[in-house]
């Protein structure tokens, strides 16, 4: 069993390492990658009927506390989720959408500022669909140009539904026919946000599972399913996570750990409580790669807020993900750098 303490929370140097023969592989990042023209943006997998479909991507805010929020609807069908911490220990989806469908996402909840900041880098107007929020961020994202605001609140209600067979507020949830319907004209699809091959690199070792330790409640594992080729998820102490659209576990094809710094914002999400944890994707910072049963310690990039997000081994090489869904997982670098904080078992 490896333990990853805080020698992964020191957020790297920006500036490149040198490959072999002495030469600086380069740490910048292209605003966008070429895909097939027969391939998802956000996958690198064949799409439905061979053809992209013409559309923008979805983000929904899906709540993952551990009473009431869970099992989530519809995290199977994601493209790409995003994993992030929230204020109080809570962890909070992004589940992003474009080439599958979804009968059922949720639950939905509240807007976060790390919500927009993912956005930046998907190009083309994705839309950010959530419950409302606090008015300081509900009106920092209707001022934004880049990223539409689907506010299940109020202007965009008829687009959410409440069932019955769970309480507020984790008891309203969405679809992408509800979305996608509501915006006929918006045709463009996401420009592709991660670098994919088939090939793994030549740092890859064997990996069983990767346990992170986020707070109480909230123990996030992965285990390799070589029957399946993919990683499973489960919380320690709570057993296999349910998609509840489909009654299969949780699984992805990538999982990606990024060790990022943040802040805390100015506005409390509750009273008494503290600011907002606003985690900063931007930079360069420690983390890993899992794909194929393997993992790969990486560095991450993404210089601005509009170039994707690109990985590089210790030799400054670049690290590809699988062709498939992906999981983000972001760890704060105060957390990665407690004790037992990240594991892995080779």
């Amino acid at each position: 069993m490896v333990v990853v303490a805080a020698v992964l929370a020191v957020v790297l140097s920006s500036t490149p390492k040198k490959a072999a023969g002495g030469k600086a592989a380069s740490a910048t990042t292209p605003t966008t990658a070429a895909l097939a023209s027969d391939v998802c943006p956000l996958t690198d997998t064949r799409a439905p009927g061979g053809t992209p479909p013409r559309r923008p991507a979805i983000a929904v805010k899906i709540g993952n506390e551990p009473q009431g929020a869970r099992p989530q609807s519809g995290l199977n069908e994601a493209d790409i989720v995003y994993d992030t911490p929230a204020e109080g220990g809570i962890m909070r989806y992004e589940a992003i959408y474009q080439c599958n469908s979804a009968s059922s996402i949720g639950p939905v909840r509240s807007l976060r500022w790390v919500d927009w900041h993912i956005l930046a880098m998907y190009r083309n107007l994705p839309l950010l669909v959530h419950a409302g929020g606090i008015i300081p961020d509900v009106n920092a994202l209707d001022a934004l140009r880049y990223v539409k605001d689907v506010n299940l609140l109020s202007t965009y209600a008829a687009d959410g539904t409440r069932i019955t067979s769970r309480v507020p507020p984790d008891n309203l949830y969405t679809s992408t026919a509800q979305v996608w319907a509501s915006f006929p004209n918006e045709k463009a699809p996401p420009a592709p946000v991660f670098r994919y091959s088939g090939s793994l690199p030549a740092a890859a070792k064997p990996a069983k599972s990767i346990e992170i330790n986020f707070s109480l409640g909230t123990d996030s594992v992965w285990t390799w399913n070589a029957a399946t080729s993919t990683w499973l998820h489960s919380y320690a102490g709570s057993g296999p996570d349910i998609d509840a659209l489909t009654n299969a576990q949780v699984s992805t094809d990538n999982v990606v750990v990024q060790i990022v710094k943040y802040q805390l914002g100015p506005y409390s999400e509750s009273p008494g409580g503290s600011g907002d944890v606003e985690s900063v994707l931007t930079g360069n910072g420690a983390g890993y790669l899992l794909r194929d049963g393997k993992e790969i310690p990486v560095t991450w990039h993404r210089p601005n807020a509009s170039t994707m997000t690109t990985f590089t081994d210790a030799h400054g090489a670049a690290v590809d993900l699988a062709p498939g869904r992906t999981f983000v997982e972001i760890v704060l670098d105060t957390t990665a750098a407690q004790k037992g904080a990240i594991t892995i078992t080779p």
